[in-house]
Formats: structure tokens, sequence, C-alpha cells
């Protein structure tokens, strides 16, 4: 077992950080409609506003948080990780975050949330005298910020920091594209009570020489009133406060941005007291709680339990945000598809925001960023529609909200399931060589980027994943009552299947790809990249072999792309440059895409292996994938969040290294292959569908989910994967569809 840096809060699902310098930085991210944020254990982060079509405005960039006495200071906000203290931790909740620390006989508290609609984030700091002696503090709070510029050596800043002081805001302000018109835009920074010193520069309070863990300012005697101008800026307050023994005070700041200073004005009045920081910050996390509290499950595994909860905040998230770097179409589909079993109501709220981002013609791009929706030559990501959909149908199991409207990016307006219709339609006409679809820019794999520009190459995998969308929109059509869709969807599947099976099996397994110089990518016949793990995968999703070929495929994963770290998502990996592939092959061997152990498939896998009853393999996948139980891995990513990889040997020292936290499908999917394939609990318009495929250790195992007004507490004995009965208010049923019997209905599952 790696070193342990934390633990969960003994009740709660809460995780305490206990040392500040650990391997790296462990995150949270607060969010609303319109802004972002996130913190580490140190409060490194960055923030920024967005509006509809991805226009963005930066502000804060890193956070610092200090207590000055006489000559002497200390951090309170982790930094510098090095300082000995008397105590500290960080305790992150889904919505907010704050890090304990004493120090000199004080003890003080650093609280950071968002707000449910202001695009600001507020910060409060708590500070108790400890000691039977009056003291006199100064709190110092600054921020980085890229809302002027980013920083650059030799760079060209020439804003300007301002300071109101009948408003008490130090501020920048500059013009901006937002909303599809020139404002005047204001990032701020305000303090209850008002502040006692001010500075509005970068070095001003980092100094030429300094950091955010040694600000250059604590040598100058704290802020001394300065406006930034030409240079690159920054925000900073202090709040100086006389505490007698025992006694606690609370200083709230805010940061955030306006479109004129009497908003922001208004904005820090509403926002910058105790009393609103304190009710707001309890209203997110009841709203965050909410949003996700339709299921919760409970195995033998209290870390994997109390994990859980985070990964169905970390789909909530990436619902709604993507990857947040940009506004993957791609990726906010499929993360609303892992919504729609913990949220099928909010899930029909974000499908019907991304539809409106589909091409007229069915196409979807690949993001909105920067005021332009943006195709990027990207293939597939079109093919999520369907998916999430039928996810949101199923649960909600109302036809009627296949009738809802909604606008396509030009301004002409469809039903979704029009919209869905012509999702199909578009990439069945999309083809390449010998019919399939295209591959062009890419498909799932973005960085399989050179494959199909010539509009020749196409994708094995994503012609898989255009049958099992075709399928689920042939049942749609069904559902929906139109026989000639279905009809039609039916013969072009069969005609794709055929396809598939005559061009894309390799004997053992499926090949990924052929490019437009018609050479296989994934085949026995290349010397590297011989063989990828997402084929296989949908193979088992799809059902497209007519003959089975989905077990051998998957017993081929088995034999060759196993590794002790977790199954590799192609082998062997990349060694040098191929120009009918992609910047794949530019990665180092191991490390994401090319042959590292990348978590969102293993989550698929997880799914797959659970469909075809492999419950020694789901429980292998859910130990490499959880990175509290993978032995190479433990003690050095977030143990309540999912990262998107983990580096592969090849990589020397950084073996088991694990890649960028939060940012990734993988939680998502593997909160979604929880509760649709392990426990399996699948959702069809008569009701739920109950097949579980539980690790063979978990000899019992209980899962609650809200459904369609009935509050189902399931109970799975046995750890077997064939469903022997099943009880439902103690009476046994017929089938495997639970009654819709309307409020409480305890369920014992007995499986052999």
């Amino acid at each position: 077992m790696g070193k342990q840096y934390g633990h969960y809060i003994p009740g709660s699902s809460d995780f305490c950080i206990t040392e500040a310098d650990i391997p790296r930085n462990w995150y949270n991210y607060f969010w609303n409609d319109n802004y972002i944020t996130y913190t580490s254990q140190v409060c490194a982060g960055e923030s920024f506003l967005q509006d509809n079509l991805g226009r963005r405005i930066k502000l804060v960039h890193d956070r610092g948080f200090f207590i000055t006495e006489g000559e002497a200071s200390w951090g309170i906000g982790g930094l510098p990780v090095n300082e000995k203290r008397d105590a500290y931790h960080c305790v992150h909740k889904r919505g907010k975050s704050e890090l304990y620390t004493e120090k000199c006989g004080i003890a003080s508290t650093v609280s950071i949330f968002v707000p449910r609609e202001l695009a600001c984030e507020l910060w409060s700091v708590k500070v108790k005298n400890l000691t039977d002696k009056e003291r006199e503090l100064t709190v110092l709070a600054f921020c980085g910020s890229d809302f002027d510029a980013g920083y650059a050596r030799q760079g060209y800043n020439t804003e300007t920091s301002k300071y109101d002081e009948a408003r008490g805001l130090l501020y920048i302000e500059k013009g901006a594209n937002f909303g599809g018109r020139g404002v005047r835009a204001h990032g701020f920074m305000g303090v209850s009570g008002g502040c006692d010193g001010f500075a509005g520069a970068y070095n001003a309070i980092v100094g030429p020489y300094g950091s955010f863990a040694y600000p250059d300012i604590l040598n100058k005697g704290g802020c001394n009133n300065t406006i930034g101008c030409g240079e690159k800026l920054a925000y900073a307050m202090e709040k100086k406060i006389t505490l007698a023994p025992g006694e606690e005070r609370e200083v709230v700041y805010i940061v955030g941005i306006a479109f004129s200073l009497d908003e922001a004005d208004q904005m820090k009045n509403k926002c910058a007291n105790p009393e609103f920081f304190n009710e707001e910050s309890k209203a997110v996390l009841e709203k965050f709680t909410s949003e996700v509290e339709a299921v919760t499950i409970n195995t033998p595994d209290e870390m994997l339990n109390n994990m859980f909860e985070w990964l169905k905040h970390q789909s909530n998230l990436g619902s709604r945000w993507a990857r947040v770097r940009h506004n993957g179409y791609r990726d906010m589909t499929s993360d609303t598809d892992c919504l729609a079993c913990i949220n099928p109501t909010l899930a029909l709220e974000r499908l019907k925001r991304i539809l409106s981002y589909q091409y007229s013609d069915g196409y979807a791009p690949r993001t909105f960023i920067d005021g332009q929706i943006k195709p990027n030559n990207f293939s597939d990501n079109t093919v999520w529609l369907n998916f999430t959909a039928m996810s949101v149908l199923k649960e909600l199991g109302k036809r009627e909200i296949l009738d809802i409207e909604v606008p396509f990016n030009d301004g002409t307006v469809g039903t979704i399931y029009e919209h869905l219709k012509r999702s199909v339609e578009f990439l069945y006409n999309f083809k390449g060589h010998h019919g399939l679809v295209r591959i062009w820019g890419g498909d799932w794999n973005d960085c399989m980027n050179l494959a199909g520009m010539e509009g020749k190459g196409v994708s094995i995998w994503l012609s898989i994943a255009w049958y099992r969308a075709n399928k689920f929109f042939a049942e749609i059509a069904e559902i929906n009552g139109k026989p000639d869709d279905v009809k039609a969807a039916f013969e072009r599947g069969e005609e794709m299947r055929d396809l598939i099976e005559e061009f894309g099996w390799d004997g053992e397994y499926y090949i990924d790809a052929i490019n437009d110089k018609g050479v296989k990518i994934g085949s026995k016949e290349n010397v590297e990249g011989k063989m990828f793990l997402i084929p296989q995968i949908w193979s088992v999703f799809s059902g497209v072999s007519r003959t089975g070929r989905e077990v051998e495929a998957m017993d081929a994963v088995e034999k060759y792309l196993s590794d002790p770290l977790g199954t590799v998502i192609s082998s062997p990996a990349y060694t040098k440059w191929d120009g009918g592939i992609g910047s794949v092959t530019t990665k180092h061997a191991g490390i994401h895409e090319n042959g590292g152990v990348y978590l969102h498939t293993i989550a698929w896998k997880i799914a797959a292996d659970a469909m075809l009853g492999r419950a020694d393999r789901v429980e292998a996948d859910i130990e490499c994938i959880l990175p509290f139980r993978n032995k190479v891995v433990d003690g050095r990513a977030e143990p309540y969040i999912m990262c998107n990889s983990y580096f592969g040997k090849q990589t020397g020292y950084r073996y088991g290294t694990p890649g960028q936290s939060w940012r990734t499908a993988a939680g998502q999917w593997f909160q979604k292959s929880m509760v649709n394939y392990v426990f399996g609990l699948l959702p069809e318009m008569e009701g739920l569908f109950v097949k579980p495929c539980l690790p063979p250790s978990w000899k019992t195992a209980s899962i609650d989910k809200s459904f369609r007004g009935t509050n189902y507490h399931i109970t799975i004995e046995n750890g077997g994967t064939r469903v022997k009965k099943i009880l439902v208010n103690g009476k046994e049923i017929e089938g495997n569809i639970l009654p819709l019997v309307g409020g409480d209905a305890e369920v014992l599952v007995v499986t052999e």
C-alpha cells in the first residue's frame, strides 16, 4: 500500500487531506452554470466566466492566504508546504473546500466556494485566538489573475488596476466580447467591512523573485496601496483584526466579474459578509447533494462507497462543463448519458442544451469555444446523441420527450426525435473505404488525427458505435410509432453489420481503423499498434456480430492487452512517428492513448465484462481502476475522484503516474458501469430490469435507486451472475423487471 495522505470523514463522503506536501495537487471543483473554479489542498487553481458560445473571461490564477503579526508571518492556505505547523488539514466537500491550520496559538480556517448564480467565488477566513493574550493580526489574501492577460517574461502587459475607495473595490477594467457584444468587464476583489490595505500588481505582491509560497509582500510590511500600471496585475487585500483570548472573527473576500462598477458593488455588498457566506455555502452543498442523491451503493468496500458519491458529482460537472479546458461535444453528451441513471430530469435539460449546438444536417461539432462552433474534423461527436437520449427516455419512461422542440445551431428547429434521426442518417452517409464510416480527423481517439483527412480512411470502432446508435434509434422510432423509420434503420444496420464483419475482423479481434492509403490500424499486419481495446469492448456493447465474435475479441483482450497495472488501450505502443495515423504516435510509449492504461476504456471494459457475465474480470478491472486499490498507483492520486490514465511501464520512473484528475470521463463511466452493469439496473420503458454481475468476493451488496416514483432498496445476495429469484416487499415476482409500486420498495435479488 502507498502512503496515505488522508481519509474520508466518518459518516460522510467528505475527504480530509492531512498533509499539504503530497505528491501532487489534489483538487476540488466548484461551479454554477456560468462560472467555474477549482482549488487544491494548497489553494492552487484557476477560474473563468463563460457565455453560451464559449467566450471566456479568465479571472483567478492561484491563491495565497497569510497571517502577519508584527514581523512574524505564516501561511494559512497550505503554502509554503514545508512550513512547520501545529495542525493542518484540508477537507474537500462536494461544493466547498476548507483548510484548517494552527500555528503560533492561532487557529484559522480558509473556505472557498462558488455561489449558485453569481459570477464570483467567495473566500472565508476564520481566525481564532487560542491563547490567553490579546492578539493583533493582519489577514492577507491574494490571487494571481489572467483577467488582464497571461504573464510571459518579456511580455506586453499594459492594463491598469484601480481602487475605488468609496466602494472598497480593487478592480481591473477591460473590453471584452462576451454574449455576442462588446462589454466593459470588471474583474474585482472586495472584503467584508472594507480593506485596510491593497495591492494590484503582481510584483507588488510576489516580487520579481518570489512565489505564492514566499511572496515578497511579507517582507515589505504588507500591502502599501499599490495599483498596477503597465505591468502584470493581481489582487491582494488585507484586514487588520484584534482578538481577545478565545475570540474568533470571520473575514469574507469576494473575487468576481461584473459589467459595471455598480454591479460589482452590489455583488460585494450582497456576498462579502459572513451571514451570506454561511447560508449560501450551505445551500450550494444541499443543491449538489440533491442533484445526485437518487442513487447510493453499499459494497464491502467502504472507500468505494464514498468515492461513488464523488463520481456522481464528477458526472454532474462533466455534463455541464465537459473537460473544462473546452466545451467538448462528445464529452458533454457522454457525461449526460452517465448522469441519466442518477438524475434523468437534469440530464434531459442538459441534453436539450447539447442538441442546440448540432448542425441541421445531423452532424455535431467537436466543441464550441471563443464564440464559435468548431467542427475540428472529428467524426464521432454525433454518434453519442442516441445513446444519451435512450438513457434519458428509458429512465423517465415518457415517450413525449421525443416531441420536445430544440433548435439546431442555425436557428431552425426540430424535435428531439428529428435531431436523433438526422444524427444517424448523417453518419450513415459519411462513408469512406468499403462503405464504412469515415474517421476524418479523429474518432473517440483524438490522436488518430491524420488517418482520414483525405476522406477515405474509416474507423471500425466508429462503424461499430454507429451500428449501436442506429439500433438504439430503431428502438426509439418504434417507441415513437414510426414504422417506416424502424424499417429503414433495420435495413441500413444490417448493411453496416455485414461490412464490419467482412472488413473489420482480423482473425481474433476487430481492427481499429483503415487509413486513407488503405493501411489497417490495429491489425496483426502492423509492427506497432497491432491491437486496440475499444473496438473489442464496443463489439459487446453493440451486439454487432452474428456469430459471437465479441467473446473471442474479449478473450484476445486478456491475451494481448493485459498488464499488472491494468488493461492497456493498445499494444505494442508506438515508438516512432507515423504520418498515416497521427499524434498518438508522437506520445511516449505507455502514455495515454499510446499504450497507456486509459481509465475511460477500463470503465467501459467493466461494463462489457459484466454484460458477458465475467465476474472475475469485473473484480480485476475494479481493483485496477480504483486509485486506492491499484498497488502501483496507491497514494499518488486523489483517492476520491478518477483521473484519465496511469502511465505504463515503458515510461520508466514515471510508471504508474496518474494522469489528469476530474477532467475525464473515467469517473462518469465507472459510475454508470457500476449502476447499469455491475449492479445490473437497466431502465426499460416497462420498468427497471435487473441483471447483476457483482465481483465474486462481494457475497452481498446493496443499491438504493429512485426510479419513476419508486424508491428501490435493492439487496443482491450470493455474488452470482444468474438471477435465481427476485422478491419485492417479500413477494416473488416473475421475470427480471421490477414493478413500479410507488413509495419505498424492499427488493431482494438472489443469484447463483
